[in-house]
């Protein structure tokens, strides 16, 4: 079990921090990646109306995971509120370093969007997974640019009958053996009000692909009502899921990383965190100690970057 060791008081990144000039609501989502003592944070920006549809995938860089400063912009939506365009609202960039061929490769969520109704919430609806590589080779790319290579995951007739509305959602790629696994995630938003928000595991024998799903064991019910955006990390010989549980953040364990238990809630005092989202990283530190980035919205309703550190 991880006990909190340490919150800071205030985010790291918050309204008026420099390189958010340009940000109307804040972030939500993505990954934090540790490199020979630099934090490379790859976020989704909400940088203007629509709420939620008009987005950037941005990288930011830290030397000591304290200040942060704004890198780059990595992809953007087209904003368009119709319901038309497939790439209206992006979110949730993760980069994975391929070992095999020495490039980065991200995946990210594209969706269409268009006014919630009384029956349905579309906002964000029929999710794909894409996959993009970094143009630069080898360890030193992970800032890219990535080209898109295709879509590798999305609600079509091989989907599950949980998968909902919202189609694929989150996509978290790990490596277990020559196998890759990840989760995905999804929601029948198609019936309001929504009554839970779930995720399932894929597996494929490479990053590239083919992904399937592992139809037999989905969902994956690691909390009774939401779990979105899990990140996975080995730490002693078990593998730990790191998720959003809705307004809090929880964590599952799995001795084969394909098993997963019942969340455990992540236990803190709030201080500037009126809405808790999601968590992006579960990094080592030593002697026991991991940083934990997040994302949670103030009490202005802008989405901040914020860091705790937790001891198992």
């Amino acid at each position: 079990m991880f006990k909190l060791v340490e919150k800071l008081d205030k985010p790291i990144i918050f309204k008026g921090a420099a390189g958010t000039e340009d940000i109307k609501y804040g972030f939500e989502g993505g990954t934090v990646i540790e490199i020979n003592g630099k934090f490379h944070l790859f976020t989704s920006e909400m940088t203007d109306d629509p709420f939620w549809v008009k987005m950037k995938l941005s990288h930011w860089v830290s030397d000591g995971g304290k200040t942060f400063k704004r890198m780059s912009t990595l992809m953007e939506s087209s904003g368009d509120f119709t319901g038309d365009d497939p790439r209206a609202a992006l979110w949730s960039p993760i980069p994975t370093f391929d070992e095999q061929n020495g490039y980065w490769y991200m995946t990210y969520v594209a969706y269409r969007a268009a006014p919630n109704t009384e029956k349905q919430h579309r906002i964000n609806m029929d999710g794909k997974i894409w996959l993009s590589r970094s143009e630069t080779p080898g360890i030193e790319g992970i800032g890219g640019p990535y080209e898109d290579l295709g879509i590798i995951l999305q609600k079509d007739e091989n989907a599950d009958l949980w998968e909902g509305l919202q189609g694929s959602d989150s996509f978290y790629p790990y490596r277990l053996g020559d196998i890759w696994y990840s989760f995905y995630g999804s929601c029948d938003t198609q019936s309001l009000p929504i009554k839970w928000w779930g995720v399932g595991l894929a597996m494929a024998p490479t990053l590239q692909g083919p992904w399937t799903r592992c139809t037999k064991m989905n969902p994956v019910l690691i909390n009774d009502i939401f779990t979105e955006n899990p990140i996975v990390t080995k730490i002693d010989g078990l593998y730990y899921a790191f998720y959003d549980g809705g307004n809090k953040m929880g964590y599952s364990i799995s001795e084969d990383g394909i098993h997963w238990s019942k969340g455990h809630e992540i236990m803190f005092e709030r201080t500037w965190e009126k809405n808790v989202r999601t968590p992006l990283s579960c990094i080592a530190l030593g002697e026991g100690l991991y940083s934990v980035f997040y994302t949670a919205y103030d009490e202005n309703g802008f989405g901040c970057v914020g860091n705790m550190t937790i001891k198992k």
